[in-house]
């Protein structure tokens, strides 16, 4: 056990290079990035329509700025709503083939450590030149998508687009403006129709989360820990609680990425898929819904399992985040696959789509990026840029590096909790089992966000049971917490 005061930020970056990333971008990549700030497009022609007068906006986190999406909506006279997606056009910046591509290739995605973050493209791009900041006209890909007043997408339109954000908004602020809970934010309040946008944004997004539940999409309560530093000094771990700023972006981003993989499947274009295939442990996921006398079918059922979910997060909202991480556990992570013409995959289970993909965060996730060369592609009626040998090696890479990226966040969330539990040893906590195999179980602590590894007194339990453990020790450098089961 260890007690000594840890530099978090050089521990992130150790972290990324033990996991095979490259934290410090080259001396070519940097050399090349200021070449490419003078070539950075600033009129594209007359097929680039000029979207800079509509009221966009983009919702993030407070810190964000490789901001990839924003988002217009307009209500039509027959009850339908126009909605555009505007995707950064970060491949207008960052060529095919170039050292930062090259670079960006192999880390595949940017890693959110909370005490730092190792972005996928360098800053000069991706927090200012490819980022659709605020007051700034961009270069965009835009996804414009026909609602019905449903919530069914009757028809939609790819096309390059100058567009200007006009409000940069956070999750936290938004959200609780728009829940009621607070007042309008000075973003929203400073441009004149804003307020009315995100009224409507907020409307055409529950219409699409309503057809999407009728549909099976499953709906989880989630416990991220963000650690709070001041003056390089670890000070606590927040919890931030999802809201309806969020539910916005969300349903959007699936929106928009369910039409990317149509239209790539209608033109029969190879592509990059996003899929969460049926879970394998359903049989432990039907006996924890049995511990609530529920009863869920011997096939695995998106339509039924939501309808469970929901009906717990009514009953017990308190506690719907640990039966959701229960439940995230069993039906695993997801994948990248390629598709080819006239194929079919299994679809996407959590979302209840069979179309999926990858194509909103073009800043954050080199998958993004490659779908928007595919979709630019098959617009100009160009040849693919990406033969199918290559594109898979490409899939199966951005899987193994976003699994990666996930254990270096949430290492850090163990080093984090760690030390801050470090004085704590010995004291007993209420928990819940998110892992059980034979590479050990696991516990989450329910009224702090940790998790920790029980060492002692494993035997009988399975992902999903409350237990209670004390903590016997701690490792803040490897995020080693301990506990034996009481």
């Amino acid at each position: 056990m260890t007690n000594t005061p840890i530099d978090l930020k050089a521990r992130a970056h150790q972290a990324m290079l033990e996991a095979g990333f490259r934290p410090d971008f080259p001396p070519d990549v940097l050399h090349e990035v200021q070449l490419l700030k003078q070539r950075v497009p600033k009129d594209n022609g007359p097929q680039v329509r000029d979207l800079r007068s509509l009221l966009w906006s983009s919702i993030d986190n407070d810190s964000s700025r490789d901001l990839d999406q924003v988002e217009y909506a307009e209500k039509l006279p027959d009850d339908a709503t126009r909605l555009l997606v505007g995707i950064a056009d970060v491949d207008a910046c960052v060529p095919k083939g170039s050292a930062t591509d090259g670079l960006a290739a192999a880390d595949a995605t940017s890693v959110y450590t909370g005490v730092t973050t190792f972005p996928m493209l360098p800053s000069e791009l991706s927090t200012d030149l490819t980022s659709l900041l605020d007051a700034k006209d961009r270069l965009a890909l835009v996804i414009e998508l026909h609602l019905l007043d449903s919530g069914e997408v009757d028809s939609y339109e790819f096309y390059s687009a100058w567009l200007r954000n006009r409000a940069k908004l956070a999750y936290r602020s938004t959200g609780a403006w728009l829940e009621g809970h607070a007042p309008v934010p000075p973003a929203v309040a400073s441009v004149t129709g804003m307020e009315a946008q995100l009224r409507l944004q907020q409307q055409t997004s529950e219409s699409l989360r309503g057809l999407r539940k009728r549909h099976g999409a499953l709906t989880f309560g989630s416990v991220e820990a963000t650690p709070v530093v001041e003056d390089g000094e670890l000070k606590d771990l927040t919890v931030s609680q999802h809201n309806v700023a969020e539910d916005i972006i969300e349903s959007f981003m699936v929106a928009a990425n369910v039409a990317m993989a149509q239209y790539l499947k209608e033109k029969h274009s190879l592509s990059i898929r996003r899929v969460v295939k049926t879970p394998r442990r359903w049989d432990r996921i039907r006996a924890i819904a049995a511990q609530f006398g529920a009863t869920l079918p011997d096939v695995p059922d998106p339509r039924a399992l939501s309808e469970f979910l929901d009906q717990r997060q009514v009953a017990d909202p308190a506690h719907f985040a640990d039966l959701s991480l229960s439940v995230v556990k069993l039906l695993g992570p997801g994948e990248y696959i390629v598709e080819t013409s006239g194929s079919e995959h299994e679809g996407h289970f959590g979302l209840a789509v069979q179309d999926y993909t990858h194509s909103t965060a073009p800043n954050r996730r080199y998958a993004d990026l490659v779908t928007q060369r595919l979709l630019k592609a098959t617009t100009a009626s160009l040849p693919g840029p990406y033969p199918e040998a290559e594109l898979s090696a490409i899939a199966t890479h951005c899987t193994e590096r976003e699994d990666a990226a996930r254990k270096v966040e949430r290492l850090m969330r163990k080093v984090a909790a760690a030390s801050l539990l470090s004085r704590r040893v010995g004291e007993v906590f209420d928990g819940i089992v998110t892992g059980a195999s034979p590479k050990g179980t696991y516990v989450r602590l329910l009224k702090f966000p940790a998790e920790g590894r029980v060492v002692r007194g494993t035997q009988g339990i399975d992902v999903g049971d409350r237990v209670q453990v004390a903590l016997v020790s701690v490792d803040v450098a490897q995020g080693f917490i301990d506990f034996e089961r009481r």
